[in-house]
């Protein structure tokens, strides 16, 4: 399995099976981290973080904090695309796996700018 990420006229395949998407809330400042699994059902969302609250960024009432953390598992099907916007206010988009996290515009090779990315299960050839 392999993660696609379409962006900006580029298109990116990434020999993985599970990765961190993680992004700065463009108003509090604060990263939020999401844990998803590449199945052949979808993309798979496994887990949220958020290191506070405020300005649209409330946990869930399910949420426990863990090492100043709240986390929550999210309850909902595996998806086949996931768009990425990009408001440009607050940094970019970062992927991480292997213990590396590297901005959407590294990972395609160019600038996404406030262009969308689309992440979604490559198709087999």
């Amino acid at each position: 399995m392999s993660l696609c990420l379409a962006s900006a006229g580029a298109v990116k395949a990434l020999a993985l099976t599970a990765f961190t998407l993680v992004w700065t809330h463009s108003i509090e400042k604060i990263d939020w981290q999401e844990d998803w699994r590449v199945t052949p059902a979808g993309l798979e969302l496994v887990q949220a973080r958020v290191k506070g609250s405020g300005a649209g960024m409330e946990p869930p009432p399910e949420a426990r904090l863990v090492d100043g953390w709240f986390q929550w598992q999210p309850k909902r099907p595996p998806m086949q695309e996931v768009v990425l916007g990009n408001s440009g206010a607050a940094g970019e988009w970062r992927l991480c796996h292997d213990g590396a996290c590297q901005t959407l515009s590294e990972i395609v090779g160019h600038s996404i700018g406030a262009n969308v990315t689309k992440m979604s299960v490559c198709k087999d050839p």
